[in-house]
């Protein structure tokens, strides 16, 4: 009888530590049920939130193919409660938007919306104001639009050197010249681009004061300020800057309502 105890003492040892993995495991799915549900819902939300950025970029007369939403921060759930988002990213892209009849092209424009207040009601109904403490935007210019902008037959723009540059051709006192340099690239008090060349020059230029004259006013017919296209979101440009892909513009705003934008 006395070889009977150990049998006895190892089988509610077994037994609990069957019951501690059973738990273990009901705790994991259970976990990733939460986790699973939490993304579920954030999707619904991202896709509600690009609806509405979609129409109010129409709202502008302007095109984009449709947005990416992403909301951040986790659990998303918790967010809901609390009618508070971290941080939604929407990102736009193939923008399209009219300026003085031309088209101008954004190949994408990022957008990260900080602090956003959205009620649990406005997401289920649709109805109600998402509104951002501060949202950020980068988009992207290309050359060939700003170019249009200028009308200057055959003017191209591209970036050399951190600086704007162009070339152009010419007439100058009867010779066809190809006119080169780079141009000051800042934001105007009204939110235009400022263009100012200020370094231009052509090759085989005649030695003759009235040759310089005419280059001259040809780098003052080019250096105005471009508009550019209504961003959505309200966004301010700060900050413009040749890259070689195209002009990067930096944008800002404060308390925007990002699904009534504009």
């Amino acid at each position: 009888m006395a070889e009977a105890y150990p049998e006895y003492e190892e089988r509610p040892r077994r037994r609990g530590r069957k019951v501690l993995v059973t738990l273990v495991v009901l705790l994991l799915i259970l976990a990733g049920l939460l986790v699973v549900a939490d993304r579920v819902a954030a999707g619904v939300a991202e896709r509600a939130i690009a609806d509405q950025v979609s129409q109010e970029v129409a709202k502008q007369d302007a095109q984009s193919a449709p947005p990416k939403v992403d909301v951040g921060g986790f659990p998303f759930l918790t967010q809901v409660l609390g009618g508070r988002y971290e941080r939604i990213s929407i990102v736009l892209t193939e923008v399209q938007g009219p300026v003085q009849g031309e088209t101008v092209s954004l190949p994408r424009l990022d957008v990260d919306a900080r602090n956003v207040r959205a009620s649990l009601d406005t997401l289920r109904s649709g109805q109600g104001d998402v509104v951002a403490e501060s949202v950020n935007g980068t988009g992207t210019v290309s050359y060939d639009s700003l170019a249009k902008l200028l009308d200057r037959p055959g003017l191209k723009l591209g970036e050399q050197n951190g600086k704007l540059a162009v070339t152009a051709p010419v007439d100058i006192l009867g010779q066809k010249l190809t006119v080169a340099g780079t141009a000051d690239v800042t934001v105007s008090d009204n939110g235009k681009v400022a263009l100012r060349f200020n370094d231009l020059n052509a090759e085989g230029l005649p030695a003759v004061p009235l040759a310089k004259t005419l280059l001259s006013n040809y780098a003052k017919g080019i250096s105005i300020d471009v508009p550019l296209p209504e961003l959505p979101f309200q966004l301010n440009v700060r900050k413009v800057e040749p890259k070689p892909e195209g002009l990067m513009v930096t944008a800002d705003a404060k308390d925007v309502p990002i699904n009534s934008a504009g």
